[in-house]
């Protein structure tokens, strides 16, 4: 990607911006190097509450007042999260910048968590949590976590518990921000047209009077793995199966490597592996895909289907026989290009999102300290031999390693 600039303030927080002439859009927000792995075990599902918190009033607005603040001028204001991070951010029109960044300042750093409005988001997050659980192709993928992550942080779902949902309080919330937010672990990123200087003088203007804070909260490694099958029965029509192991580290120089292979697999693209072996050739099932997450210190790859009851048992072979497949048969050199230019094309077509761009840089920043450019990641891709994937797949798709969870129906 061309370049982009990032100035560190004197309280620590970094500001990044790339600009881009072409647009009237200004993308930012504040990516900060918090998730719900960082919660101890009485605090599950606090991150995401006090994301939905943020918006419910600080010192200065109530809960209406924020929302309405960017709403008004045809801007959006969200907010996400994830194992490892918090992000809020907002689009607008680039005139109203200044808007936005003072806003996400204002509930990022000044959230007051009003006792009443702590109850009604109560209501709303045990809300979304029944609707998470009457979708069962998104429950299943959450609650695999807990198979191979076990009592880890990172086994833990997001949203929490209903117990835990159901008990947190005003001070919860700050107990939560005491221990985890530090002004060297957060980044505030932009991608608009607007040049440098002019999102600088604001980052001045706006967080000049933030104050440091520096904590040294270690994240506790995930080490000890052991495979799981486990079938739950549920009252759905379909069955569900998400199988998959701990993969490579962000770090890892293995990573891209096995993003391709895991692309090669079960990627976007029609003509992914198991798309073509289980329903184009045997029509078994709707959607089938694989996914790999990276964390600072582990990954972790999926893959997911659905399909009636009692083809189950042959759509998981059909699956494991195409990991087989990886694992003893090397790409052939035309199956090796197609597979690195769809990986290239997928990869410079993201790119062309700048609310994305935005936060792939933020969060690269965060993790990596850089940001790798898109032509360095593609001579990264060129490297890449058959001999590589073919290693890389009897290391990391060995089928003794893999662990199921299925749903199917009671």
């Amino acid at each position: 990607m061309p370049d982009y600039h990032i100035h560190t303030l004197p309280n620590g927080i970094r500001i990044v911006h790339k600009q881009v002439l072409h647009t009237k859009i200004a993308h930012s927000g504040f990516i900060l190097d918090i998730g719900s792995r960082d919660e101890l075990p009485n605090q599950t599902g606090i991150a995401h509450f006090w994301e939905h918190m943020a918006f419910k009033g600080t010192e200065k607005r109530k809960s209406f007042h924020i929302l309405n603040r960017l709403e008004s001028v045809g801007g959006e204001l969200n907010a996400y999260t994830t194992k490892e991070k918090i992000c809020f951010y907002s689009s607008v029109l680039d005139k109203h910048f200044d808007k936005s960044f003072e806003l996400l300042t204002d509930i990022t750093f000044r959230s007051v968590f009003p006792e009443r409005e702590i109850e009604k988001e109560r209501g709303v997050i045990l809300e979304e949590m029944s609707m998470y659980l009457d979708t069962p192709e998104e429950a299943i993928v959450d609650e695999f976590d807990a198979v191979v992550y076990d009592t880890h942080p990172l086994g833990s779902n997001i949203l929490g518990t209903k117990e835990s949902v159901s008990r947190f309080e005003k001070q919860d919330f700050l107990d939560f921000l005491t221990r985890n937010l530090s002004t060297d672990s957060l980044i505030f990123c932009s991608v608009s047209n607007l040049p440098f200087e002019k999102v600088l003088k604001l980052a001045e203007k706006y967080l000049g009077d933030i104050p440091e804070i520096k904590k040294q909260r270690e994240r506790v490694p995930f080490s000890t793995y052991i495979p799981k099958s486990v079938t739950i029965e549920k009252p759905i029509s379909q069955a569900h199966c998400v199988l998959g192991c701990p993969a490579y580290a962000l770090s890892d120089d293995r990573r891209i490597p096995f993003f391709m292979l895991v692309n090669l697999l079960g990627g976007p693209g029609m003509n992914s592996r198991l798309n073509l072996a289980v329903r184009e050739k045997h029509g078994l099932v709707y959607t089938i895909d694989a996914n790999y997450a990276t964390y600072i210190d582990t990954g972790l790859l999926t893959i997911y289907f659905g399909t009636e009851k009692k083809q189950l048992k042959r759509t998981t072979s059909l699956v494991l026989k195409e990991l087989k497949k990886l694992r003893e048969v090397p790409l052939g050199s035309l199956q090796l290009h197609t597979a690195k230019e769809q990986l290239m094309g997928q990869l410079a077509m993201a790119e062309e999102s700048n609310m994305g761009l935005m936060m792939m840089i933020g969060k690269s920043i965060l993790d990596q300290d850089r940001v790798d450019s898109l032509n360095e990641i593609f001579g990264q891709i060129k490297n890449i031999t058959a001999t590589d994937l073919l290693d890389i797949a009897n290391d990391a798709l060995r089928e003794d390693q893999l662990s199921f969870l299925n749903y199917v129906p009671a």
